[in-house]
């Protein structure tokens, strides 16, 4: 299908019977359903690496000497059994419908299953996770995972982590996880019994940036991962493995095609938009991976990606364009501007950090989805905290369709990303930017104050740069096991 940004399309009324009319919510398990299908996107990935001259796996390093390249284990999980199947338990997908908007069927795609983190991230931290008990199995190596995150990314690998222990697959021996993520999501940690548990706690430290230090964390993390891991292996025995690749992501992520495919078949001529908040959109990236894993269905699917103004980076780079210049209303305060339609029309602040979920600036996933979006259709567009909060009432009550329950009052909410993408495709659909038969949006995280439990502040171990992070990487690897 040949199209362009935003080219405009003429919704189908009278959808054909092949369509498959989702009427009530149905769920997709990833194991058993789609684990042949996972095994195969990763034994994919693997080949793809081997193919660019990448190192599939690193387990052919010689036990006991030095590291000479960075480590990750083979794309490969474990045998299947009851505890494995035990383990994804919580990664399950399931899709509800919405009924419609404007002229478009609204169908939810619930990605945040896992009542112990309520984000996307569930299914790739559990991928991660086996791949490590995998590495051990095989190789005796234990393996530290080290991950950047903004706040979802920590709180799903450290759930992973927590099921391998209580399912089996792993000890503390032998699996651990040192996170760090930037003071200003504070707010958005989970606890568990990885902070409450002094021992577990002190294996798996949860750090944070302090504010005064500007430093990304991603960047530190990186940084880090590379200083520390021969010393790590050498001392400890430890694989340190630093979790933050695409390829990581977007092998779990292609289970959302496969399941699409069961759930929710296409038709000939029948258009259908994947709209997802995004940061990098390796979620959209993995579902395109996903689908070229598959028989060519009748048409190809389109992307619409849903920002905010702090990283609006690739609504930008996929238009080639610069934010608007605002006007201010010295009356209410507000911000506004008509000169574009992908930008918020009304804002609190043209710069305003409306979710720190989505800290990434000048993604390298972008040439890649506009790609994909100029070839196929789709499209962007950045929204405002005082779009959501004029929409929440309207965004509760349709989601609500699809048993998400938002909280009463938006103060309570702590991750936006639903409602930003339930916005932004609400104030597309009104803008004429999206026109299609089928929106699928991608729930990847919405969870408020009632839903989790902050960890104890004296379990949080504050980071003022480099040197620091690298002591609490030696620390939790010295940790007794």
């Amino acid at each position: 299908m040949t199209s362009t940004v935003d080219t405009p399309t003429t919704p189908r009324t009278d959808l054909a019977p092949g369509v498959a009319h989702l009427t009530v919510p149905r769920t997709s398990r990833v194991l058993p359903e789609h684990g042949t299908a996972l095994r195969r996107a990763l034994s994919h990935a693997a080949a793809e690496r081997a193919a660019r001259s990448r190192p599939a796996t690193a387990a052919t390093d010689t036990p006991g000497e030095p590291c000479t390249r960075p480590f990750e284990p083979a794309f490969e999980l474990p045998a299947d059994d009851e505890w494995l199947t035990e383990f994804f338990a919580v990664t399950d997908l399931r899709f509800a419908p919405l009924g419609r908007v404007g002229n478009s069927r609204l169908v939810l795609l619930d990605l945040m299953g896992n009542p112990g983190t309520l984000t996307v991230k569930t299914l790739a931290s559990h991928v991660i996770v086996a791949r490590a008990v995998r590495h051990t199995e095989t190789t005796g190596e234990p393996v530290m995972l080290v991950t950047p995150s903004s706040a979802n990314k920590a709180t799903a690998l450290r759930d992973a982590v927590l099921r391998a222990y209580r399912t089996g697959l792993a000890t503390p021996a032998e699996l651990r996880i040192v996170s760090l993520v930037p003071d200003a999501s504070r707010a958005k940690l989970w606890s568990s019994a990885l902070s409450e548990d002094a021992e577990l706690a002190e294996r798996n430290p949860l750090c944070v940036l302090d504010a005064d230090h500007p430093a990304h964390v991603k960047e530190l993390v990186a940084r880090a991962a590379d200083l520390c891991a021969e010393e790590i292996r050498s001392r400890y025995g430890f694989r340190l493995w630093h979790t933050l690749d695409l390829d990581n992501y977007r092998c779990a992520d292609a289970v959302r095609a496969f399941a699409e495919r069961d759930a929710l078949p296409g038709a000939p001529g029948v258009t259908r938009t994947h709209a997802h908040a995004v940061s990098s959109a390796f979620g959209l990236l993995g579902h395109h991976f996903g689908t070229t894993l598959l028989p060519e269905g009748p048409t190809a699917p389109q992307y619409f990606l849903v920002q905010h103004a702090a990283t609006p980076d690739m609504v930008l780079s996929l238009y080639g364009t610069r934010p608007p210049a605002y006007r201010t209303d010295p009356v209410t305060g507000l911000h506004h501007q008509d000169s574009d339609l992908h930008h918020p029309a009304t804002t609190f602040s043209p710069a305003e950090d409306l979710e720190p979920t989505f800290y990434t600036r000048s993604p390298a996933t972008s040439p890649a989805m506009n790609a994909l979006i100029r070839g196929n259709g789709g499209g962007g567009i950045v929204v405002s905290l005082h779009e959501c909060l004029q929409r929440y009432g309207q965004t509760r009550a349709l989601l609500a369709r699809g048993g998400i329950a938002l909280p009463a009052a938006p103060r309570d909410l702590r991750e936006w990303s639903l409602v930003m993408v339930t916005t932004g495709v609400l104030l597309a659909v009104e803008r004429g930017l999206l026109t299609t038969d089928e929106i699928v949006l991608h729930a990847s995280g919405s969870y408020g104050v009632d839903d989790f439990t902050p960890p104890p502040a004296d379990r949080l171990r504050s980071i003022g740069g480099l040197a620091d992070l690298c002591r609490a990487v030696h620390d939790a690897a010295a940790a007794p096991r």
